[in-house]
């Protein structure tokens, strides 16, 4: 017997891949089949001795394949259908899928968990996490305090959850840091991004320093932003979430924030308040915080723009960018930031300017 009908139900395998082994997902729709193969983003090396992460979700119209925490395919199809199916096979394709000979699998597993909905990409970095030794012993030092990026330890780990950062490009380390003895390292085309489950609220705020550069003489260095899919490359919605970014200002850089309420976007814009020289050696602390009555921008411990707002809304936010505005907030050009940066703390509540100004204390 070689049974092999995909119409209904899941099959998780692996296959060769030129000495590797590539993982696929394979999802019946009740009328047809649709495929998860994220080719070599899917593929890992066998026989190393060392263990990996695998998981993978379905919804009712999206289904993602996961690699050690990261996405190696994902995308829409039309749902699950269960029709004929009564059992769940682990470790081998029998008896329901040995067309194609997906027999026994002699690998080790262990942890296997199965879930009635589809996880976030956060809660299986968690999970993952939880099992390879539980956190990694930072406590959050600040009230409210959510995310913290050291960059200590020379990875791109999120210090609250222990998560990895998502990398796009090439970023660095800096070999230097306000506290400790590193720092990320801007570099073209390159930033880093943050799932943002857990994170967002009717209040938050955010605190870092940087060390800037001059070139390029705009740029985003924190945005939650919803998609533009009229302007791929462009993308400009400001509805909702926020973006915090430099432009260049007679030779100076200011420093803005734009935040959406759900049908339109406020600006806070100090003017000349908000203007620092780049390319002193210095390092500079900025932090904003957004409530839903204000928001407030400062610059090294001072209010350099306030105002009105009438709350944040997250509608369609996905994620955070960190050190460049792609890709939700490229229509005016403000790509990666360039500058060092360091000690980035995101909070769930509105910091006041006297917990900013404690927050530059400690870090000194």
């Amino acid at each position: 017997d070689a049974p092999n009908n995909r119409t209904s139900g899941f099959r998780f395998f692996r296959e060769n891949a030129g000495g590797e082994q590539r993982f696929k997902l394979n999802i019946g729709t009740g009328a047809g089949e649709s495929w998860f193969d994220g080719g070599d983003a899917a593929d890992v090396i066998p026989d190393t001795d060392d263990w990996h992460h695998f998981a993978f979700t379905i919804s009712a119209d999206y289904a993602a394949v996961y690699i050690d925490g990261q996405v190696v395919k994902d995308g829409a199809f039309d749902g699950v259908d269960w029709t004929g199916c009564d059992i769940l096979s682990i470790m081998s394709g029998a008896p329901r899928f040995t067309g194609w000979s997906h027999l026994s699998d002699q690998s080790y597993m262990d942890e296997l968990r199965i879930f009635n909905r589809a996880l976030s990409q956060s809660e299986i970095q968690e999970i993952i996490v939880t099992e390879s030794g539980g956190s990694i012993g930072y406590t959050p030092k600040y009230d409210g305090e959510t995310f913290y990026l050291g960059f200590d330890n020379g990875e791109f780990q999120e210090m609250v959850s222990g998560q990895m950062m998502t990398v796009v490009g090439s970023p660095g380390f800096a070999g230097e840091g306000k506290v400790g003895g590193n720092a990320y390292a801007g570099a073209t085309d390159s930033y880093l991004t943050f799932p943002l489950d857990g994170l967002a609220g009717n209040e938050f705020s955010a605190a870092f320093w940087m060390k800037i550069n001059a070139m390029p003489d705009r740029a985003g260095i924190l945005v939650v932003g919803p998609p533009d899919p009229d302007n791929p490359g462009a993308e400009n919605v400001r509805t909702s979430g926020f973006r915090f970014f430099r432009e260049n200002a007679g030779g100076l850089q200011r420093f803005k924030l734009n935040a959406g309420n759900g049908t339109a976007d406020s600006w806070f814009d100090g003017g000349t308040n908000a203007d620092v020289e780049p390319d002193t050696g210095e390092w500079d602390h900025f932090a904003f915080t957004i409530s839903g009555s204000e928001c407030v921008v400062y610059i090294n411990g001072e209010v350099a723009a306030q105002g009105a707002f009438d709350g944040i809304d997250w509608t369609d936010c996905d994620m955070i960018s960190i050190m460049s505005g792609a890709p939700h907030f490229t229509g005016w050009s403000h790509f990666s930031d360039l500058s060092y940066m360091d000690e980035l703390r995101l909070f769930n509540k509105a910091l006041t300017q006297e917990e900013v100004n404690q927050i530059i204390a400690d870090e000194m």
